[in-house]
């Protein structure tokens, strides 16, 4: 029974879960959940493909807690003693994990302990050390600080799961994970989920080393909510992209926007040269130290900065519900990353519109998004008043 509409009632849940997901609102698996939800409560390896936005959060909260529950810990603990280890690769993504962990346990006495670089390390030693670690959720530089330091101890995992494991590979993450892999118990002794936006072979190659007989669930990209998003693909000559995007800013319907562009240094460059012509923009990149990502984040949400211009990496960790345009600078290499962009805009019900830029060297890149959208992206010419010569 691996039905996608599956109602959480019928898959034999604790009472604890089911009175957090009823609290939360949820009664029916999202695809990915119905997917593989069937096969982690049974203990298999799971390697999963999905979007952010797809719901597979709560698919491995949900096994990783059910299995807690079931096998509850040996009354001989150590403090730093994880028993279930979810690494992710930005400080964002662990922040948005341990939060939807803590709203799932909120009926059970499990604790929920985040490690992330760029915050105070002390507050998060004395947190380890003052309450038993259930779930622990972490970016791999820091959780390898707190292990050699001996403060956290992997040895007694039960579970792994690695979220977005391609963006690991394309943040340079992989041999930090392989030290933490080590740590753990066999593959054959723990149960490991890993999860991606693709399957790529560097993620195959991984999911190999790591898992034991994984079973694989696939989410298309078609199940991510492009319907609400209204998508434009302007032709235009490169030297015409700033302008546009200047007349953009100002026009009446744009609220707010995040710009993507596919490399850091043409982000860094695009964010300056906004910035001098007075829009409020901030920067999101692997570059921009955590802290300063999250302080930028908070003034995109409360209304200070109008625009941020990020990199593929550092978008795919933004949860904002109000975005109301999206706006491609160059269209990224990876058909699949068009879709992460777009998904920026157009949640939680809201209608949303994405707008591409594309110029010559951007023509080939079209067609292998059409197929992965199963559609055909209409292109024109923009309207005459958004190539209008820039005021200052």
């Amino acid at each position: 029974m691996h039905d996608e509409n599956l109602a959480f009632s019928d898959l034999n849940l604790s009472q604890p879960v089911m009175q957090a997901l009823n609290d939360l609102g949820f009664t029916h698996c999202s695809p990915i959940q119905g997917k593989s939800l069937p096969f982690t409560l049974r203990g298999h390896d799971v390697l999963g493909k999905g979007q952010t936005g797809t719901g597979k959060t709560a698919a491995f909260l949900i096994a990783a807690i059910e299995d807690l529950l079931k096998n509850p810990a040996s009354d001989e603990r150590y403090s730093g003693e994880a028993r279930v280890l979810i690494i992710a690769p930005t400080r964002e993504l662990v922040m948005q994990i341990a939060k939807d962990a803590v709203a799932l346990t909120k009926h059970t006495a499990l604790n929920v302990h985040a490690l992330v670089g760029g915050m105070d390390f002390a507050k998060q030693q004395k947190k380890i050390d003052s309450n038993y670690v259930d779930i622990l959720v972490a970016t791999p530089g820091r959780l390898l600080d707190f292990c050699e330091r001996k403060s956290v101890f992997l040895d007694q995992v039960e579970m792994l799961v690695i979220d977005e494991a391609d963006r690991m590979l394309d943040m340079g993450f992989i041999p930090q994970v392989k030290r933490i892999v080590r740590m753990l118990p066999q593959n054959s002794y723990r149960q490991t989920l890993l999860f991606s936006a693709t399957f790529s072979e560097d993620v195959i190659r991984l999911s190999d080393q790591w898992m034991h007989e994984p079973v694989r669930v696939s989410i298309e990209p078609k199940s991510v909510a492009t319907d609400t998003v209204e998508q434009k693909v302007y032709m235009v000559s490169g030297d015409e992209k700033f302008t546009l995007l200047g007349n953009l800013l100002q026009a009446d319907n744009v609220e707010n926007i995040i710009i993507f562009a596919n490399r850091r240094d043409q982000c860094r460059d695009l964010q300056l040269k906004l910035k001098k012509w007075g829009y409020k923009v901030g920067l999101l990149s692997g570059e921009v130290p955590q802290n300063k990502r999250v302080r930028t984040l908070e003034d995109f949400r409360a209304g200070k900065l109008m625009a941020l211009v990020a990199t593929d990496v550092a978008g795919r960790g933004i949860h904002i519900d109000d975005v109301s345009h999206v706006v491609n600078y160059t269209l990224p290499d990876e058909p699949e990353d068009y879709v992460h962009r777009i998904g920026r805009t157009g949640r939680a019900g809201s209608k949303g519109i994405s707008i591409s830029f594309a110029c010559e060297d951007d023509s080939l890149l079209i067609e292998p998004i059409q197929k992965l959208l199963g559609g055909t992206l209409q292109c024109e010419l923009p309207p005459e008043e958004l190539l209008v010569p820039l005021n200052k």
